[in-house]
């Protein structure tokens, strides 16, 4: 878990201290200082991967996959050291942004598959899995929305075009006559008569010699010019 802000965490190490230091490139008489890390610790993948790791571990956050958006930050309270972040998560394609705050600097992801790929990278394989199993039970519900979301517009234009198509001809029933259009255009004012709900293409497959889409919406674009006259 994050570690609490406004709070000293002081770790004592009592074997191997100078060994240790000397791994680190750090010298003993002097106090460490996250702005003077020494790039020269990460000559390995394994190094970057472990420090990454250590500073998620100590001021890492993410937010609930299942949450509008995505998010995956590191804190510091330095800016040189928010860069280095920074540049570590580059070197692993992850293209990371800064962002300064009062009290700090903050080096984050916006991309779910960056975000995916961060865990994967410091080794955080259960929660990758976790993560990853939301995003596509979130993808495939956003998929469905913007899937039923189509099928409902389109269903209302249909729906519109129909009621007013059937308004049209209406008029020229009472005005002039449906007998009195061409047998092309007086077929397709009673088919739409009888089968208001029906799309254009279906509407068109019930005439006697079936016709398609283009050629049943180029009718009722004349049997609607023939009742807009009718109203004039």
């Amino acid at each position: 878990m994050q570690l609490k802000k406004n709070r000293f965490y002081q770790l004592n190490i009592t074997t191997n201290v100078f060994s240790n230091l000397k791994k680190l490139l750090l010298e003993p008489t002097k106090p460490f200082s996250p702005t003077e890390v020494k790039t020269k610790l990460f000559q390995n993948i394994c190094c970057k991967q472990a420090y990454l790791r250590g500073s998620f571990l100590a001021t890492g956050s993410i937010n609930k996959p299942s949450s509008t958006s995505y998010h995956l930050e590191l804190t510091t309270t330095y800016e040189n050291h928010a860069k280095l972040l920074m540049e570590l998560m580059q070197s692993f394609n992850l293209k990371p942004k800064l962002l300064a705050r009062k009290k700090g600097f903050v080096t984050y992801l916006k991309e779910g598959d960056k975000i995916g790929d961060f865990l994967k990278i410091i080794g955080a394989h259960p929660s990758l899995f976790t993560f990853e199993n939301i995003r596509i039970m979130k993808d495939m519900k956003n998929s469905v929305n913007r899937l039923m979301n189509c099928e409902t517009a389109n269903l209302n234009k249909t729906i519109t075009s129909a009621l007013r198509q059937k308004k049209e001809i209406l008029l020229i029933r009472e005005k002039l006559g449906l007998e009195k259009l061409p047998h092309h255009l007086h077929e397709v004012a009673l088919l739409r008569l009888k089968h208001p709900e029906l799309p254009l293409g279906q509407l068109g497959q019930l005439l006697k010699v079936a016709k398609s889409k283009s050629t049943i919406n180029y009718r009722m674009q004349k049997i609607a010019e023939i009742a807009k006259k009718l109203k004039e």
